[in-house]
């Protein structure tokens, strides 16, 4: 499968990071042009110089958690098509092996979790804020938020992140029945399990030969961004399940499930019947 971006800007958070570094040369390789964003500046510049862009990546330090920086830096970039709300905080800023040694909730300090709203699910909701004007006034956006699995986000000893990952799908969710109407398509991509990247420490003990590659992400995302998924809006895809040697329609059958929990939703208790949405 093969989509043509050149007449598109993306928006890649967290994009010196493992996925956002495989999501961005994905891009770059469809024709986007893309602004990169993260925190780390030498990550960023690492990625500048892993990649033959031809003019086509720009680079942007920015946290996410700063709703003043993601207003300022969306305004100066102008135009953006694609937002990618890949950037976020892992537990291993709580402990490295907090995969093989569970974090209790003794261990996580205000401070912490107040962070990781910010970042992992409010510094979406900045940018969300920040580009959708513009996506309107010309009838065409996509969003891709990337979440987790649903055993994550309801596992014990995993706070903050599952819960704040558990934020965003549900907000996702709400934004692809809002923006519809607009020509806006969001949805969420999920790597399906372990991903080998920085945010699985050196010190765990897991094989990490067994983990997903970051790779997998980028072909449901390219193809969410081309105008055969124009009407596909508010679902979840688990980017290890997308074969992307597949015809499409058996790529999605594979990968493909609604966004959040809309089962646990379709029958609201409500005065008067379903409340006007």
């Amino acid at each position: 499968m093969s989509v043509d971006l050149r007449a598109k800007h993306a928006f890649i958070t967290g994009a010196a990071g493992g996925i956002g570094r495989a999501v961005t040369a994905a891009f770059i390789e469809a024709g986007a042009h893309v602004t990169a964003a993260d925190i780390n500046e030498e990550g960023l510049a690492a990625l500048e110089n892993s990649l033959a862009s031809g003019g086509q990546l720009t680079t942007c330090v920015l946290d996410i958690s700063d709703q003043t920086a993601c207003a300022a830096v969306i305004e100066a970039v102008a135009g953006v098509d694609i937002l990618i709300n890949n950037g976020a905080v892992g537990m291993g800023v709580i402990r490295d092996d907090h995969l093989d040694n569970l974090v209790a909730m003794e261990e996580i300090v205000p401070a912490v979790w107040d962070r990781f709203v910010a970042t992992n699910l409010s510094g979406a909701w900045y940018l969300t804020r920040a580009v959708v004007p513009a996506m309107k006034a010309l009838g065409w956006g996509r969003i891709i938020t990337v979440t987790t699995s649903m055993f994550t986000m309801l596992r014990p000893k995993f706070h903050p992140y599952g819960p704040v990952k558990a934020g965003l799908e549900a907000m996702a969710a709400g934004h692809a029945g809002e923006f519809a109407k607009d020509g806006i398509t969001v949805n969420v991509v999920v790597p399906g399990g372990p991903t080998d990247t920085p945010f699985v420490p050196a010190v765990t003990k897991m094989d990490r030969s067994a983990m997903i590659r970051p790779e997998v992400m980028a072909p449901p995302m390219l193809w969410l961004c081309s105008d055969a998924a124009a009407e596909v809006t508010g679902n979840r895809y688990i980017a290890a399940s997308w074969d992307p040697d597949a015809p499409v329609a058996e790529a999605r059958a594979a990968a493909e499930a609604p966004i959040g929990w809309p089962g646990l939703a379709g029958a609201p208790v409500w005065p008067g019947g379903n409340p006007d949405t």
